[in-house]
């Protein structure tokens, strides 16, 4: 049976910092790269004010800053913010209006490709940010 992203998004991890011994998706070997959860990921999304915009570029750099490290690894990051997503979507679909869920369209666009894996359509995250401009 699929895990649902409830169960993933609160399966216990802990954040973690990582010397690496190897140069890994552009960052160079002696790197300290920082591994966060969905958690950090869902913290970042929502401290975004309704009709802001970020992107997953700027998250990574400011949660590497925060945590005293080069870099925030990509992939862990790519798997965090669909599990963050998929969360809130379930959460929507269960009744829950987007103002009572992670805002996960104020950091993910449409045409991410983390979007395109997502159980909804990437124009809804377009329509998303459109109502949030008149906030």
């Amino acid at each position: 049976m699929k895990m649902k992203a409830c169960d993933k998004y609160h399966k216990k991890r802990s954040p973690k910092k990582v010397m690496l011994d190897k140069s890994f998706a552009g960052i160079k070997a002696g790197q300290m790269l920082f591994v966060g959860t969905p958690h950090i990921v869902a913290d970042y999304m929502s401290a975004v004010p309704a009709g802001g915009l970020s992107n997953v570029t700027k998250m990574r750099n400011q949660l590497a800053r925060r945590n005293k490290c080069d870099a925030m690894c990509p992939a862990s990051t790519a798997i965090f913010l669909r599990i963050v997503a998929e969360y809130a979507i379930e959460e929507m679909a269960e009744g829950k209006s987007p103002s009572e869920v992670t805002p996960f369209w104020r950091v993910i666009a449409p045409d991410d490709k983390v979007a395109k894996k997502l159980p909804i359509d990437p124009q809804w995250i377009a329509d998303q940010r459109k109502l949030e401009e008149t906030v």
